[in-house]
C-alpha cells in the first residue's frame, strides 16, 4: 500500500458543507454539475481507493493540478477490505473509494460515510506470462496449469475469483495458489515470472500492457465489480472530497475511467 500527493482541480458544484447535505449533492450526475464554473477550493484531503484505481485516479489527480493548486489530494491505495478497516479504525481518510458494495456497506452501517454513489464497474479477466506459454484459453486450463495468482480470499478481487471459478466449476488446489494482498500484487507475480497465470481486474491488465498477455473470460462466467465512493464523516474537509466525487462522477471523470477500461457505473 502506497500513496501519492497531487494537487487537485475541483469542477463541478461548490460544497459548502459536511455531513448528508453536501454528501447528497455529490450522488447526483448531471449536466448541470459539469458546466459550471470552476470551484477555487483549499485544502488537503487523503482519498482512500481500491488498488485497481491506482492508474486511473492517477490520472483523474494530474487533471486536478493546472485550475486548482491550493488544494491536494493524497491517494491511499489498497486492498479494499484494508482500507475499510484503516477508516474504522479512526486513520485519516477524507473519501473512499472501495472495489466492491461490501467494504462500503461496513462503514455506512457504523455511520461513518455519507451515502455512497455507484461510479464505475469493472470485470476480471485471465492474465498469463507474454505470449501465453501455457496456451490458458478458459478457466477450465487454471486447474493444471501450473502456478495460478489469485486476490486473498478476503480481498475484493480474490472474492469474485472465487465465485466466477465456483460457477465455472473449476477447483485449483491450494498447493498451486499464490495470493496477492490486492490486485497489482497479484498480478505482479505473472509479470515477474513466479505465476503461470491469474485472475484480475480488466484495468490492471490494460495496465501492465505487454508484461502480460490476456484471456478474455465470457460473460456468462464472468462476475463485475461495483466501485462506489463515499466522503468520510470524520473528514477534515468534506467540501473538497464532496468536490472531487462529483469530478469522478462528471462525464470528464467518467470518460477517464472507461479510457482505462472500466465499465459506466450503470
Amino acid at each position: 500500500m502506497h500513496a501519492w500527493i497531487l494537487p487537485v482541480l475541483l469542477v463541478g458544484l461548490v460544497a459548502t458543507g459536511c455531513g448528508s447535505s453536501s454528501s447528497k449533492a455529490a450522488t447526483t450526475i448531471s449536466k448541470k454539475e459539469t458546466t459550471t464554473t470552476l470551484s477555487k477550493l483549499s485544502g488537503n484531503v487523503t482519498v482512500s481507493a481500491a488498488a485497481s484505481l491506482t492508474e486511473a485516479f492517477g490520472k483523474i489527480g494530474a487533471d486536478f493540478h493546472t485550475a486548482n493548486p491550493n488544494a491536494t489530494i493524497t491517494f491511499n491505495v489498497g486492498s479494499s477490505g484494508a482500507l475499510e478497516l484503516q477508516i474504522e479504525s479512526g486513520a485519516p481518510a477524507d473519501t473512499f473509494a472501495s472495489a466492491d458494495q461490501a467494504n462500503m456497506t461496513k462503514l455506512q452501517a457504523k455511520n461513518l460515510v455519507d451515502p455512497p454513489v455507484v461510479f464505475a464497474r469493472n470485470r476480471l479477466v485471465i492474465v498469463t506470462k507474454p505470449g501465453n506459454p501455457k496456451q490458458v484459453k478458459t478457466l477450465a486450463d487454471l486447474a493444471n496449469v501450473g502456478v495460478v495468482s489469485l486476490c486473498g480470499l478476503t480481498v475484493p478481487c480474490g472474492k469474485y475469483a472465487a465465485q466466477i471459478l465456483q460457477t465455472a466449476g473449476v477447483t485449483i488446489p491450494e498447493t498451486k495458489v499464490t495470493r496477492g494482498i490486492d490486485v497489482k500484487g497479484t498480478l505482479q507475480a505473472v509479470a515477474s515470472g513466479d505465476a503461470d497465470a491469474a485472475i484480475v481486474y480488466v484495468t490492471d491488465a490494460k495496465s501492465a500492457g505487454a508484461m502480460v498477455a490476456t484471456v478474455t473470460i465470457p460473460a456468462a462466467q464472468n462476475a463485475i465489480a461495483v466501485y462506489p465512493i463515499a466522503t468520510v464523516k470524520a473528514s477534515g474537509n468534506a467540501a473538497v472530497s464532496d468536490a472531487f466525487i462529483t469530478y469522478v462522477t462528471s462525464a470528464k471523470g467518467q470518460a477517464t475511467l472507461r479510457s482505462f477500461g472500466f465499465l459506466p457505473a450503470s
